[in-house]
């Protein structure tokens, strides 16, 4: 709980970008309104939503900030609201994502607590379409160079300083899949960022998700980006990339598997050395270790297919 005696209680905004997420919205906005901490300033900047989403807003007319007017998308839509904002402390929640009860006072106490963190993420959940937990969203405690590999920050589980936005800038609006993440890293390359075990939120995943509806936009953005940062893009990334761009399944038969493997290490190899410019040991390493982890499965199975990825 957060330390009562405290005399400061920080305003925290939450910006919640949307567009016709009416069966959704709800939901979102009552995760909200129901956190026990007293001080919240909550704005909804919809994007000219044709669902119910407008009648489900001027519901809360009295409870909340919100506008509804065409904008260029998700990203310019969070940075309108937090410029909007009047906060210390910061967050965006999206329309279709959920905070956990206590996880604005939780965060606020950790802040509080650590001086020294401009921003703190948690633990969260996936869930399905209708709210049902999938599984732990994959956390781990902050590192950045593991942050170069992959992105183990729940988005709706982070919060932040206000000053971190007169320090780095706001989301860039240039990106429309990974603004998230490259914010996390340069954030990270400045100032300290802290890690809290307790779950704060629930991530919906679903098929009309940016996620999982684009990923080959998704992964080819991140890998521009990370490229951009770290001057090189990590084995996890362009192996997402190529399984996006290609798929996970082959022809059921011991010949069309091999070209399989054979096509996706090329392809590897390909986008590695685009992003890389040069071919390492441990590249040829891991391609070898692929096509010989596909024939000991092979000989395993006596020839029968199998999915390998």
């Amino acid at each position: 709980m957060f330390n009562k005696h405290l005399d400061y209680l920080p305003l925290v905004t939450i910006v919640t970008p949307s567009l016709n997420q009416g069966r959704f919205i709800k939901d979102t906005i009552e995760s909200v309104l129901e956190q026990n901490y007293s001080k919240i300033e909550y704005i909804i900047i919809d994007g000219g939503s044709t669902d119910n989403t407008i009648s489900i807003l001027r519901e809360y007319d009295d409870r909340i900030k919100w506008i509804s007017e065409k904008d260029k998308g998700q990203t310019e839509a969070i940075n309108k609201g937090w410029r909007m904002g009047k906060g210390q402390i910061l967050a965006w929640l999206n329309s279709d994502d959920i905070y956990l009860p206590g996880a604005i006072t939780h965060a606020v106490d950790y802040l509080n607590s650590n001086q020294n963190v401009i921003m703190v993420y948690g633990e969260g959940w996936h869930i399905k379409e209708n709210g049902e937990i999938i599984d732990r969203y994959p956390s781990e405690p902050f590192n950045l160079m593991r942050l170069a590999e992959t992105c183990y920050i729940c988005q709706p589980t982070v919060f932040f300083r206000k000053e971190l936005l007169d320090k780095i800038g706001y989301l860039n609006e240039d990106l429309n899949y990974c603004m998230d993440y490259d914010f996390w890293i340069r954030t990270a390359k400045k100032y300290s960022i802290g890690y809290t075990n307790k779950y704060l939120a629930k991530s919906r995943l679903y098929a009309e998700t940016k996620t999982l509806g684009h990923q080959v936009e998704v992964c080819k953005e991140v890998m521009d980006t990370m490229h951009n940062h770290f001057g090189s893009v990590a084995l996890p990334w362009i192996h997402s990339y190529c399984i996006a761009l290609i798929g996970k399944n082959c022809q059921s038969n011991t010949i069309g598997e091999l070209r399989y493997i054979l096509f996706f290490a090329y392809l590897f190899l390909i986008n590695y050395l685009k992003y890389n410019k040069k071919l390492t040991r441990s590249v040829f390493s891991y391609c070898s270790n692929m096509i010989r982890k596909y024939f000991a499965s092979l000989w395993n199975r006596g020839g029968n297919f199998h999915v390998f990825f």
